[in-house]
């Protein structure tokens, strides 16, 4: 089992990392954001590049930021439910829900969405506005997304696996309630 805790924990030290830039792209889309909204205001001229630029900053923290959010535990959850539920049910809750839900709604996106990039990519897909931007690098985030999401569920599986067995302790035992959830 340690094995696969070292593994986890490289999973997770990969996640953070990436979550954490999520947030210098939240910035960026700002920026562009802001900047694009005065040239429109100021001089009356607009890019469609710029637009789309917005959308594809987006999609990459929606995306990629995904499984930090889930490693932080800031996840949706029905917690008016899983409150009243013993720990040990609400562990072997989430064990459940990371094979039988997450691992194979993840391996589909994947398996779906290689082709939809991989075909985009070979062409050369451009943006069907005028000026706007090559398509494949949004559509590489699904798949790299949701490969993402699938590497931390693995990880979260290990680590609730580690704790049910008693070799770890919970680290989000102590943790409060998620901001805004209902107790």
């Amino acid at each position: 089992m340690q094995g696969l805790l070292a593994v986890s924990r490289v999973i997770d030290f990969i996640n953070e990392k990436i979550g954490k830039a999520m947030g210098w792209l939240v910035l960026a889309a700002v920026l562009v954001s802001s900047i694009n909204a005065v040239v429109r205001f100021s001089i009356n001229r607009s890019s469609n590049s710029w637009l789309e630029l917005q959308w594809y900053l987006f999609g990459a923290v929606f995306l990629l930021g995904a499984a930090y959010t889930f490693k932080q535990n800031e996840h949706i959850r029905i917690d008016i439910v899983s409150s009243r539920l013993s720990k040990r049910t609400r562990d072997w809750i989430d064990v459940i829900g990371h094979v039988f839900f997450l691992a194979p709604l993840c391996i589909v996106v994947i398996y779906l969405s290689i082709p939809f990039f991989l075909r985009s990519f070979e062409q050369g897909e451009m943006s069907s506005s005028a000026g706007g931007l090559i398509v494949w690098p949004a559509k590489l985030l699904v798949p790299l997304g949701f490969l993402l999401l699938l590497a931390q569920g693995i990880s979260e599986l290990i680590k609730r696996i580690a704790i049910i067995r008693g070799e770890m302790e919970d680290p989000r035992a102590e943790q409060p309630a998620a901001h805004g959830a209902v107790e």
